[in-house]
């Protein structure tokens, strides 16, 4: 999809030399998958120490 955004050059030339991406497209991926990643995390760090598994290890190694 072609998409004309307004995105200062500097910033975009530092984000293409930290990601160390060759073009400003991949650069721009780059960071897109980044959000969205850390989002995720986020999302599922609020169920940390909610969950509760009640699973025998022992049990599921001997089931075949």
């Amino acid at each position: 999809m072609r998409t004309t955004l307004d995105i200062p050059e500097n910033l975009l030339l530092e984000a293409m030399k930290v990601t160390r991406a060759r073009t400003k497209t991949e650069a721009i991926k780059f960071a897109l998958e980044n959000i969205i990643q850390k989002n995720k995390i986020k999302q599922l760090k609020k169920y940390r120490g909610k969950v509760v598994l009640d699973i025998d290890l022992d049990v599921m190694r001997k089931r075949k």
